[in-house]
């Protein structure tokens, strides 16, 4: 075990892990996060996404040693229920959840790649999800929640 110091939401917090230790059990057992959630645990479903530096990345099999001094973003260092980010406001508009369990890979993904992409395409933004998991087939609604904000359109 080893005093790990992990930057999550814009504030630091120390936690005695395995450097080994997945991302994912330091976020949602340690920090009691509920946005990432243990889909698959072989990254290859998108239920663990977290945003590290920018860029999303499977939580599940991401060892916390290798985002110490990283900038962690989960579902929660979003936005507020009073204050949602452009994008979970979308979703919002759009009633583009059902179930719930995709929705944090599906709008930390889709917000990593509108960061570096802010004016992609629907095919773009299908390409860019096409690794997230959705059982409830609420697809088009998502599709059309994230295009909204790649358009810049807001109710």
């Amino acid at each position: 075990m080893s005093a790990i110091t992990l930057k999550v939401n814009r504030r630091s917090h120390t936690l005695d892990l395995d450097p080994a230790t997945p991302l994912l059990y330091a976020l949602s057992d340690d920090l009691e996060l509920r946005g990432p959630k243990f889909g698959c645990g072989l990254g290859q479903c998108g239920a663990c996404t977290a945003i590290v530096n920018g860029t999303a990345v499977r939580s599940c099999v991401t060892p916390v040693s290798t985002v110490v001094g990283k900038e962690i973003t989960t579902l929660e260092g979003l936005g507020t229920p009073e204050k949602p980010h452009p994008i979970q406001k979308a979703f919002i508009d759009e009633q583009a959840a059902q179930c719930g369990f995709c929705l944090n890979g599906v709008i930390l993904t889709a917000k990593a790649f509108l960061d570096k992409n802010p004016k992609a395409t629907e095919a773009q933004i299908q390409q860019a999800l096409a690794g997230v998991l959705c059982r409830c087939f609420a697809h088009t609604r998502m599709l059309a929640a994230i295009q909204r904000v790649a358009n810049g359109v807001s109710k």
